[in-house]
């Protein structure tokens, strides 16, 4: 029974070595998209905001956010997160009549998604002038 006992708790405490430890980041969309719906092009002026929080134990640090065409980086959060903050990222899609399928990705030390890579998405569609 003391075996039994040891050989649990010897687990418990090498699975808790396992835990990632770092950096996190969680946005706040649901799956990492923004959803403009159906708008009108004249009635909207595109910009949205991504905000995240840094739910790791250490810094987290954007070093990149690159978007596809028609989607612009109006500003975003520079200096390291703390553990516990958070943080915004404002885009603004050129509201070209269409369809709206674009990506944005943000590079970071972020332990939570490979090499730190986030792949952020806008969806919808503008209509009209």
């Amino acid at each position: 029974m003391k075996k039994i006992i040891t050989l649990i708790a010897m687990l418990l405490v090498s699975s808790v070595g396992f835990a990632q430890s770092g950096a996190k980041i969680d946005f706040s969309a649901k799956d990492n998209t923004i959803d403009y719906g159906r708008i009108a092009k004249s009635s909207d002026n595109g910009i949205r905001v991504f905000e995240f929080t840094n739910t790791g134990n250490a810094p987290l640090i954007i070093s990149s956010i690159q978007s596809t065409a028609n989607c612009t980086i109006l500003s975003s959060t520079k200096d390291p997160i703390l553990p516990g903050k958070k943080g915004k990222i404002e885009i603004k899609y050129n509201m070209t009549a269409g369809p709206i399928r674009k990506t944005i990705t943000v590079e970071s030390n972020a332990v939570n998604y490979e090499e730190g890579r986030v792949a952020l998405k806008i969806k919808g569609e503008v209509v009209g002038n």
